[in-house]
This record gives C-alpha cells, sequence and structure tokens, in this order.
C-alpha cells in the first residue's frame, strides 16, 4: 500500500528499502510546506531527481523549477546567472539581464552544490531568503522574489560551518528540513527494481525486446560497490542493453570493473610494485574505462568519480590518457 502510493507521487524514484521508505516520508510530508529543503548525499544518488518531485508535487508545481549547479561556474558567472545584470555593468553587458531567482519567481530554485558557493555569494543568498529580494549586479534597486529554496551538497555543511567556511546562519536557514539520500551501497536490496527500471527504459528507447537479467549477472550488479551510485547503474545498464545481443543481459555484457567486483588486483602486482604505484595504475584503468564507455563525456566521467571537472583533466593529463595524442600515435 505504501509502495503503491510512493509509485504514484515519485515515480522516477526507485526503492522499497528502510532508508528509502524514510525518504519518501518526508518527501510526503515537505510537499505540503514551503519550507526550505536541504538535500544531501553523494553524487549520482538523485538529489535533483528528489528536488522536482517536490516541486511538482507541491503547490508551486503550476510555476518553474529552475536548476543550477554552483560548482559549474566562478564566483562571477554564478552570481550573475543567479541576481542578473544591468547593461554596462561589465564589460560584455550589451543588455540587462534576468537571473534565475527572478526567473523562478512564485516557483522553485533548485540550487546544487551549495556548499562550493564563496562567502561573498553566502551573504548574498541569506538576504534572499530573509528579506525575498535580490540586487541585479551594477543595479541599485531591489527587486521582490517569491522563490521556495531548494539546496543540495556532497558535502558534510556541519562541518563546513565548523571550519568556519559555510556561514551558520545561512545553514539554518536552508536545513530547515534535511533529507538525506543513501549511497547505493547502503540500499543493495534496491539494485534489481532500479536495475529493471533502467532496462525498461533503455530496451524501449533502442527497440530492443530484452526480457531481464540473468541470475548471475544479476548477482555482479548486488555484489559491485557503486561508488557512482545511482547514476553509475543507469549508465551499466544502458551500456549493457547496447551491447546485449540475447534476450537477457548476461555477465559477458557487464564492463569488466563489474565482473571483476570493481578490481582485478594481482598480488604479483603488489609484491613488485609499490602501494601508490599499484593504486595508480588501477585509477589509470578505471579513468580510461569510464572515458571509453561514456564516449569521452567528461562531465558525466567527473560525475561518476565524484570529483570536479578540472580534477578529472589533471588526471587525464598525469596519466597521458588524451585521446587527441593517442590518435596520432
Amino acid at each position: 500500500m505504501i509502495m503503491a502510493e510512493e509509485e504514484r507521487l515519485f515515480p522516477e524514484i526507485i526503492g522499497e528499502s528502510p532508508k528509502m521508505l524514510e525518504v519518501f516520508n518526508i518527501m510526503r510530508k515537505v510537499i505540503k510546506t514551503d519550507s526550505t529543503v536541504l538535500i544531501t548525499g553523494e553524487t549520482g544518488t538523485g538529489k535533483e531527481l528528489v528536488a522536482r518531485a517536490i516541486h511538482y508535487n507541491g503547490a508551486r508545481k503550476d510555476g518553474a523549477f529552475v536548476a543550477v549547479n554552483c560548482s559549474a561556474l566562478t564566483e562571477t558567472l554564478l552570481e550573475t546567472e543567479l541576481f542578473g545584470h544591468v547593461k554596462g555593468s561589465f564589460t560584455g553587458a550589451i543588455a540587462e539581464k534576468k537571473g534565475l531567482f527572478e526567473v523562478a519567481d512564485k516557483g522553485t530554485f533548485f540550487m546544487d552544490e551549495i556548499g562550493d558557493i564563496s562567502p561573498n555569494l553566502q551573504a548574498k543568498l541569506l538576504r534572499v531568503l530573509q528579506e525575498g529580494v535580490i540586487k541585479k549586479v551594477g543595479g541599485t534597486q531591489d527587486i521582490k522574489v517569491d522563490v521556495r529554496l531548494i539546496a543540495a551538497t556532497n558535502r558534510d555543511l556541519t562541518k563546513e560551518v565548523e571550519r568556519g567556511s559555510f556561514r551558520r546562519d545561512l545553514y539554518y536557514r536552508i536545513s530547515v528540513v534535511e533529507i538525506h539520500l543513501p549511497p547505493l551501497r547502503e540500499r543493495k536490496e534496491d539494485i534489481p527494481l532500479l536495475a529493471e527500471h533502467f532496462l525498461k527504459r533503455f530496451s524501449q528507447k533502442v527497440n530492443k525486446n530484452i526480457k531481464g537479467f540473468s541470475p548471475s549477472a544479476l548477482k555482479l550488479l548486488c555484489d559491485y560497490d557503486w561508488p557512482g551510485n545511482v547514476r553509475e547503474l543507469e549508465h551499466e545498464i544502458e551500456r549493457a542493453v547496447i551491447l546485449s545481443e540475447t534476450e537477457e543481459i548476461t555477465p559477458d555484457d557487464l564492463s569488466e570493473r563489474i565482473r571483476s567486483g570493481g578490481m582485478l588486483l594481482k598480488i604479483e602486482e603488489i609484491k613488485t610494485r609499490s602501494l601508490k604505484g599499484v593504486l595508480s595504475s588501477y585509477e589509470k584503468k578505471i579513468i580510461a574505462e569510464l572515458l571509453t564507455e561514456l564516449r569521452w563525456n567528461k562531465t558525466k566521467v567527473a560525475e561518476v568519480l565524484g570529483i570536479t571537472r578540472q580534477a578529472l583533466n589533471k588526471k587525464i593529463e598525469r596519466y597521458d590518457l588524451d585521446r587527441r595524442k593517442r590518435k596520432r600515435g
């Protein structure tokens, strides 16, 4: 009975584990309010899906749902995106621009990776939440906005507050209700459900009649720890559907890291090399395999690995994985 209700309210969020039932319980209560919500969890756990579900089941569902990834933009660009700018406020500002807070007026504004914003923007965001007004970059006029804020982070903001890198008053403002999304390794009983969900979606997308998973393939999926969480599982099932030539997914359709439980460690390697060298070797292998599987979409690869795109670029350079160099070779 409970699951039937969740499927109706939140069809894109899959899970029957106790931890997910608790998430659904909080969501059902919070959609009836206009309070700020802080969604926490590792990269790939589905924070934006939860934010969208809260919006489209709440009183603001007819308003806009606007999302921004705070870690993807520099401070200057993010400030302009959030608050807009007036004409002539800086070089290149040839016309006035609306900020995302204005675009989200009467709707919901989802700020992903809010823990990455600078102290300057934290102060300005606090003013929006306290007074309901914004000021464009280069402007002098206060503009009223009526926005529900939902924020998300993969950081422990209580530790950031203690370190002094995140404002305590802002933390209390954004976390009136907190929803924690567990990593997939802590709700492994949901893996078969999620796998079937993605199998159905991608089979329809590529027009294949794949009916399910072999027992051995399903066991491999359930045994793997999924550091990239639900997003990594989604990409793995999409890959398997594309490669499969039978009516069920078998171990042969799964990537090497899944078949090996995420690590093909050989004792001989440790005997002949340092631990640092072994770890670097496996990091290189994992990054190379993900780059190939995700067709060198660096944004997706960085998301699966839980690192920034800049950090990924440094690792690609360090391990000499640049595909342009490989083509020339």
